[in-house]
């Protein structure tokens, strides 16, 4: 399969909600993602990703073979912070296991390092979602730490880890 990020389209809504209507998938990212999520929902997020700021929101759709299977994003920090930026993403459950999370991040990277003045971007996976970790590593973010009690997912307290990539 060939693994290709481009902007969201709004053409893209039904496709994102019927992956993000998963509680695999919303069990590894932060909360504030309703579920069930619907069309309507996805409609509102790929609205706002194509509205966001230009410099500080960086939103894609995944593809493989020209299909969405996920979604990745880079979001500019501020203050003293304002050339680092998060990254955050997912595959749809389908795909897991096909390489397309560390393509993925290996092209966003590219992107933001080639078209911003960012020079650090992190990724903070929760602990026990090896998966991304692993994702991180073959993408070639360093392991910096990690961070105990950082956050608590559905009602456990959960460590995080921090990874991060900077320019060369």
């Amino acid at each position: 399969m060939k693994c290709a990020i481009r902007k969201w389209k709004i053409e893209d809504a039904a496709r994102l909600a019927e992956l993000l209507n998963n509680k695999k998938i919303q069990n590894n990212l932060r909360d504030g993602l309703p579920y069930p999520y619907t069309t309507k929902d996805a409609e509102d997020y790929i609205t706002s990703m194509l509205t966001a700021e230009r410099e500080k929101t960086f939103a894609f759709a995944i593809t493989a073979d020209d299909e969405v299977v996920g979604s990745i994003g880079v979001f500019r920090c501020e203050n003293i912070h304002s050339r680092t930026a998060e990254m955050g993403y997912y595959i749809g459950e389908p795909y897991w296991g096909m390489g397309l999370g560390t393509e993925a991040v290996k092209q966003i990277c590219s992107y933001i390092f080639e078209n911003t003045d960012i020079i650090r971007i992190f990724a903070e996976p929760f602990a026990y979602n090896k998966a991304s970790c692993r994702v991180l590593e073959k993408a070639g973010f360093a392991f910096e730490g990690i961070l105990k009690s950082n956050a608590v997912k559905n009602g456990t307290v959960i460590d995080m880890r921090m990874y991060a990539l900077v320019r060369k």
